[in-house]
């Protein structure tokens, strides 16, 4: 048998500056040059101790350095985890359920901290702001998208127009706005740029002679000059937009009273103090980032996690900010291998017991209601129950809400109730906006059928989440059917309709319902079936 060649691996563990050495028979010795520089020292020991313990199970288990033949060479098996695996495994314990959980309380805190030192109500900026507030202290939502922030893309959006605040500020004088970011940042894009692009687009639109507050309004050595400068170049442009949707104007205004003034809290940032005077003068809104800045990695904070309420879809496990402040000391108190299960009997209890949602009507109409479907599961939100439903003269379903459901737009009505029906049928989510499109008629024969014979009858459009399809549905009919003043008036010209009379429509469902958030699959098909018309 041909000598074999043997191999001798050792290892050892240097300071700082010295070399790690791997030495094979007969081969040249190469060093590789190790720094410990970032290592802890709780990581120096830790890979200290699994050398001295891969060196004894080699060595328990070949005795002879010198194999001779194949049956002694042994190699690495899935149950020896390297390095890399090891720390792979810590990373995912220190962002386990659980830690996301109790770092989420700790930065409520914080937050509920700066409303009482201001003395103004908390809101939270959906969907990650509403982890970080207590159910019983949250006043309102806002919708401000941090990719509106993003560096070359400054918006101010014309589908998120936030109007549901100015209530908020003029009856508490102001309100505390709060977020949070990842690691690596101690501010969303959201509080550093969209809010304040949205704060000056109204100061301008509404406020037009107070000058003082016309400015940007920017976190302090936060932004480069280049970028607030550019900002700031597209904020009357972003004004002519608003204004084109023809909304009013002098309404919004005494909605507001007053311009409207920023500041920021965060763990970093002084918070400035303003007298009552001045506070006379403007609607202070506080910009709140919830979560501490961490700088290494999460294994390094004790099971604190930066910005843990953010992309929750990835961990949640389907719990939401309202079943996690309702039952938290459950939570805290499950182990964490089993809270999955208790999250989905906390989230089936909760859904059982959720009362109705009420439908909403879409001004300045006034008789177009939107609403969220009933469910025939349990296990589903309740959404607008069927006996509601039933208190409207007419009823057009986007979705499909129980398997027994009749699909009414194709099958002759059997009784009078029937009648007055319509169920589209689409799926939910994309699949369900493109199914609009071809739907879309049905609706507009439906509405022009009944209305046209009886105008003031109610009509209620719901969808599975009452913000999406429905939207999609009674924007289609807002257009096509009622003039500027909200009045059913019938189906209008085909040279009527524009992109701008659309956005303008669009802007009564969004100022109606302040969560509407209809996607841009939906709005591409309503889009379609109103411009391609013959």
């Amino acid at each position: 048998m041909a000598h074999a060649r043997s191999t001798k691996v050792t290892c050892e563990q240097r300071t700082k500056g010295e070399n790690q050495k791997i030495s094979g028979g007969g081969k040249q010795t190469k060093q590789i040059s190790v720094t410990s520089q970032n290592c802890s020292a709780k990581a120096s020991k830790l890979l200290r101790v699994l050398c001295i313990a891969k060196d004894k199970v080699l060595n328990m288990a070949n005795p002879n350095p010198y194999p001779t033949s194949i049956s002694s060479l042994h190699f690495p098996s899935s149950a020896h985890q390297s390095i890399s695996q090891i720390l792979s495994s810590l990373r995912k314990s220190a962002l386990s359920i659980t830690n996301r959980l109790r770092s989420i309380e700790e930065d409520s805190e914080f937050t509920e901290h700066v409303a009482d030192h201001y003395g103004l109500p908390l809101v939270a900026n959906e969907r990650c702001g509403s982890w970080y507030i207590p159910t019983d202290r949250k006043a309102g939502s806002a919708y401000f998208k941090s990719t509106d922030g993003h560096e070359g893309q400054w918006d101010f959006s014309l589908r998120r127009l936030n109007l549901q605040l100015l209530d908020i500020l003029r009856e508490n004088g102001g309100c505390v706005i709060v977020d949070s970011t990842r690691r690596g940042k101690s501010m969303p894009d959201a509080l550093s740029k969209t809010v304040p692009i949205w704060t000056a687009v109204l100061n301008r639109a509404l406020f037009p002679d107070e000058k003082t507050f016309h400015d940007v309004q920017f976190p302090p050595d936060f932004l480069g000059a280049s970028e607030e400068s550019q900002i700031e170049k597209r904020i009357d442009g972003f004004v002519i937009s608003l204004n084109s949707l023809k909304l009013n104007m002098q309404g919004l205004q005494s909605r507001l009273g007053k311009p409207i003034r920023l500041t920021w809290a965060t763990r970093e940032f002084l918070w400035p103090e303003y007298t009552e005077k001045e506070m006379d003068a403007f609607h202070l809104i506080v910009l709140c980032s919830a979560s501490r800045r961490v700088q290494g990695a999460e294994m390094s904070e004790g099971g604190y996690i930066q910005g843990a309420g953010d992309d929750s879809e990835a961990w949640s496990c389907g719990l939401t900010p309202r079943i996690f402040w309702d039952n938290r000391s459950t939570l805290f108190a499950t182990v964490e291998e089993d809270l999955p299960a208790v999250i989905a009997e906390l989230i089936g209890k909760h859904h059982r017991e959720m009362g109705n949602e009420d439908a909403v009507l879409i001004r300045p109409t006034n008789n177009i209601y939107i609403g969220r479907s009933g469910r025939g599961s349990n296990s589903e939100p309740a959404g607008v129950g069927i006996n509601e439903e039933r208190l409207f003269d007419l009823r057009i379903k986007c979705n499909v809400s129980d398997a027994g459901d009749m699909d009414t737009s194709l099958t002759e009505p059997t009784t009078e109730e029937d009648a007055k029906t319509l169920n589209l049928g689409c799926p939910s989510g994309k699949l369900g906006s493109r199914q609009l499109r071809k739907v879309l008629n049905k609706v507009e024969q439906f509405v022009a059928l009944h209305l046209s014979r009886d105008p003031s009858q109610s009509l209620i459009v719901t969808c599975d989440n009452g913000k999406d399809l429905s939207a999609g549905a009674i924007l289609m009919i807002i257009c096509m059917f009622y003039n500027k003043e909200g009045n059913f008036e019938g189906p209008r010209r085909v040279d009527f309709i524009n992109k701008e009379y659309i956005r303008q429509r669009l802007a009564w469902v969004i100022s109606s319902k302040h969560d509407v958030n209809p996607s841009r699959s939906t709005l591409q098909s309503v889009h379609a079936f109103l411009m391609k018309r013959p």
